[in-house]
């Protein structure tokens, strides 16, 4: 049944996406002048995403991406289904801007494997950044996750099936270097029976993006990131790497069991306080790291 879904998703997204980027090349013809909210709200990243797994069979890959790095507090038309600046403010008990790090949809279609909100804390004349919320996307399913974690290092117990050859038992290492002109992102992945056997990356550098038209820098953009992970995707299935069904077919409580092990860890410094509860669908209470699960959508919901 999954693979009908996704075959819908495939033949629905190259439609769109085909249409949409006739009507972007039209629109390459006439004369372009960014806006304003363009070039004070959004700063743009290029760079490189490194994956390597060390067991149970050596596989690693990098890809070229491109990421916008808004101002959610100057955008007048922040992403669609991401948190808005209060809301991230009042997640993370900060006073300062948030900035979201993220690839935007492209001509209909959206890919987003990681997004970080940065948010600051600001006393007197400085600023410092104090927290960060991650949101992670699973692929193929499309469904999401989001929580606080410390910018500087921070572990957290895996609360979404991300990729069907990892189970759900690892812990994610998580640290993130304060954006500037360069910009460091590192995830690793602990297992109670690999070990240290997961690292991610990403490295990438601030570029001038005063004359660039965005919905041409990031076009098709989604669709090279899912490609990249679906062809690595069978390159695991052919090195005999274990597919591991979603868990909700199992384990209905895996999130439930995903916050007791994080609360297990004893070592997170990036917890919620009970005015977040106000946010539908979050689990989390005073002792709990702020944690909230969203649903996918079509087709997969």
């Amino acid at each position: 049944m999954e693979v009908l879904y996704l075959l819908c998703s495939v033949i629905s997204t190259t439609l769109t996406s085909s249409v949409l980027s006739l009507l972007l090349f039209f629109r390459r013809l006439l004369p372009y002048s960014p806006s304003g909210d363009a070039t004070n709200s959004v700063a743009l990243y290029e760079g490189t995403v490194w994956h390597e797994r060390r067991r149970p069979v050596l596989h690693s890959f990098k890809y070229s991406v491109r990421y916008a790095f808004i101002d959610l507090d100057l955008a007048t038309h922040p992403p669609p289904g991401h948190l808005s600046a209060q809301q991230a403010r009042g997640i993370s008990q900060t006073n300062g801007p948030v900035f979201l790090l993220t690839i935007p949809p492209s001509v209909g279609y959206e890919q987003n494997p990681l997004s970080l909100y940065y948010c600051y804390d600001v006393e007197g004349l400085s600023r410092c950044l104090k927290k960060c919320i991650a949101e992670v996307t699973n692929t193929p399913w499309g469904e999401r996750v989001q929580f606080l974690f410390n910018p500087n290092l921070d572990a957290v117990a895996k609360p979404l099936h991300v990729s069907p050859f990892m189970d759900m038992l690892g812990n994610w290492s998580l640290k993130t270097s304060v954006p500037g002109d360069n910009l460091l992102v590192k995830i690793s992945v602990n297992h109670p029976k690999l070990g240290d056997y997961f690292t991610a990356s990403l490295i990438a550098s601030r570029i001038s993006s005063s004359s660039i038209q965005h919905a041409v820098f990031f076009w098709l953009m989604p669709h090279k990131v899912a490609i990249w992970i679906y062809w690595h995707a069978l390159k695991l299935w052919w090195k005999n790497v274990v597919f591991i069904q979603h868990p909700r077919y199992e384990n209905p409580s895996y999130k439930k069991d995903a916050t007791t092990r994080d609360r297990s860890l004893g070592c997170c410094p990036a917890f919620a306080t009970e005015t977040n509860n106000q946010l539908q669908g979050e689990q989390s209470n005073h002792k709990d790291r702020w944690f909230r699960w969203i649903d996918a959508k079509w087709p997969w919901c």
